[in-house]
């Protein structure tokens, strides 16, 4: 693939932030890799935001994406479960800033849609479609699904804007 780009697509979590890594040439979408970071429980706020954000360094140096993509965040039910989750998905979003990559924002309605065809569908159809898009992907976590389609989301979207760039 000599003109791919590489697309990272994150899904943060404080506990578990999925990753994936696609390759995008034209139309067409190559699996590269997908993981799941994860912090320790038991250790102060900060180490476990510092553990995310070295963690996606670690990925953006052993894959180096050219852009990246992060679900954002959807308001819950308990305030201190959304404060936290958006605490790790400025780790998510800071990491790749850093390395110099664009960091798109894509919510999860508009992943679900893309992947799926619709907004409500659930994360068994997610991890489903993942399946069928990346073959070679195997049998990603569902965290790591997740982030795969993040991934999708933005390479779909990327290739919206050059068409309407092009008309």
């Amino acid at each position: 693939m000599m003109n791919a780009i590489r697309i990272l697509g994150l899904d943060p979590g404080l506990r578990r932030t999925g990753w994936g890594v696609i390759a995008v040439e034209g139309s067409r979408l190559t699996w590269v890799a997908h993981g799941v970071i994860t912090s320790n429980d038991k250790a102060p706020l900060a180490e476990r935001l510092l553990s995310l954000f070295d963690g996606i360094g670690a990925v953006i140096a052993t894959h180096g994406p050219h852009e990246a993509a992060v679900e954002e965040t959807f308001v819950n039910a308990n305030p201190q479960s959304t404060l936290k989750l958006g605490q790790a998905r400025a780790a998510a979003m800071i990491a790749p800033a850093k390395a110099g990559l664009t960091v798109a924002e894509y919510a999860a309605r508009e992943v679900k849609k893309c992947v799926v065809g619709t907004g409500a569908a659930d994360k068994g159809q997610i991890a489903f479609m993942i399946a069928r898009l990346l073959p070679t992907a195997g049998s990603p976590t569902q965290d790591a699904a997740d982030a795969l389609a993040v991934a999708i989301t933005h390479a779909h979207s990327r290739r919206t804007r050059a068409l309407r760039q092009v008309a």
